[in-house]
Order: structure tokens, then sequence, then C-alpha cells
């Protein structure tokens, strides 16, 4: 498990962990909290750390995505009261950055800011709604919604299908804990 404890290190050993926590953390794109402001790295690294991370590809207009999130939200709790805890990063597919925070403050997530950047994710794993296929292509594995697991290098180690197979696709998230940041 990849976890940073400060209370018995010693300032060299709390500058190399936050070093190795803020190489991973470069991996993801710049993040905005729930509330819509920008996250800072400490928020971040606070935020994921010692959790298995994934990104989620949705959007508050797509009835798929919106039947899928109280499966989405009851793994989150469970694998949580677990202790394999999961830090769930919203890509949007939304079309109004107001809707963004609207569902992310609903969900207690963390964002990718909406526009160019998460449109530079949803090119780099291939996920994208089909409304947004004009403007992103027709090269895509998948729709929304769907999620990627990243390990604590932020690459990915699972691809999750909710678009293909709705909550069943859940059971394909690997919790052991290879993954965590």
């Amino acid at each position: 498990a990849f976890l940073i404890s400060t209370r018995h290190s010693s300032p060299l050993t709390r500058c190399a962990s936050r070093t190795r926590m803020t190489s991973s953390l470069s991996a993801l794109p710049n993040l905005n909290k729930s509330d819509g402001t920008g996250a800072s790295i400490d928020d971040i690294s606070e935020q994921v750390k010692g959790k298995h991370v994934a990104l989620y590809f949705a959007a508050g207009w797509c009835p798929m995505c919106t039947s899928f999130e109280p499966s989405l939200m009851q793994f989150r709790e469970a694998a949580n009261s677990s202790g394999k805890e999961v830090e769930i990063i919203y890509v949007p597919s939304d079309r109004q950055a107001a809707d963004v925070v609207k569902r992310t403050s609903s969900m207690n997530m963390l964002s990718v800011p909406i526009g160019e950047e998460a449109d530079a994710m949803k090119r780099k794993y291939k996920i994208w709604a089909g409304a947004e296929s004009l403007k992103l292509g027709m090269g895509r594995r998948s729709g929304v919604p769907a999620l990627v697991v990243l390990d604590k290098s932020g690459d990915e180690v699972a691809f999750i299908a909710a678009e293909s197979k709705g909550a069943k696709a859940l059971g394909d998230w690997p919790l052991d804990d290879s993954g965590l940041w």
C-alpha cells in the first residue's frame, strides 16, 4: 500500500514521501473540488491518500449515467466501510460548469474541469458520450458511463464498462492493495 504518514518520520522521509505523491499526482490533470473551486496538490493528495482512484466518465443529462450512480455510490460506500477506500474523480460530459458542480457536490467528488482538460482525458482513455462524437471523433472504446481505475502511478489498471454492463460492471473493479495512492 502506498500511504503517507508523517507522524513518526523525519523531515527527509516526509520530503521523499511528498515527492512520490506529487509525481503520481502529476499523472492527473488539474482538478476541482466538489464545489467547483480549484483543488491544490495538498487538497488532492489528502483526498486520494491510501485509496483506490478511478476516473468516472459521465454526464447529468445521460439517463444511463444517472441510473448507474446509485449503484456506484453504494459500491464506494461499501468499499470505504470495508477498509478498501475508493476515490472517484468525475470527468464530465456535461454541457455547463454549473451542471458539473451540481453533480460533484451531490456525489462528493473531485472533478476534471469542463472543456479542454476533460476533453483531453476523454481522448486519452477513448471514452466520451455519443453526443460528443462530432467534437471528439468516432474512435472511442466506450460511451458514458464508464470508469478507469488507476494505479498509484496514474496508469490504467482496469476499465469498468458501465455503459454496456451497468452496475454489474463494478464487479470488475480490482480492490487489492496494489493500486493504492
